[in-house]
């Protein structure tokens, strides 16, 4: 799951403490990648949680990562839903970011 830009917390983590970063990037490549749970659906668990945790812009940024594992935007709407179950209606306020779009 190499990332083209990381996101500036990883920036700076990688800037005061690489080995660390390293060992965080490679476990999260390995426990987000197909297994029993197909990754895509690991990235919109992933989501959740951001919206639960009021992380638009992570909402964002995770809702294309889906996407581009192959999440369809119905699987995308059924998280968002997910996410207002169990965090109610400021989660879903967060979750909602994941229909924002670069293209």
């Amino acid at each position: 799951m190499a990332e083209a830009a990381l996101p500036a917390w990883l920036q700076t983590l990688q800037q005061h403490d690489p080995d660390f970063a390293a060992s965080y990037l490679a476990q999260r490549e390995r426990i987000l990648q197909d297994g029993a749970i197909p990754a895509k659906y690991k990235i919109l668990m992933t989501m959740v949680v951001d919206a639960l945790v009021a992380h638009p812009d992570g909402v964002y940024v995770i809702a294309n990562r889906a996407r581009a594992a192959g999440a369809t935007e119905e699987e995308i709407r059924e998280a968002v839903e997910v996410a207002y179950l169990f965090g109610g209606t400021p989660a879903l306020v967060t979750a909602v970011n994941a229909f924002r779009r670069d293209d």
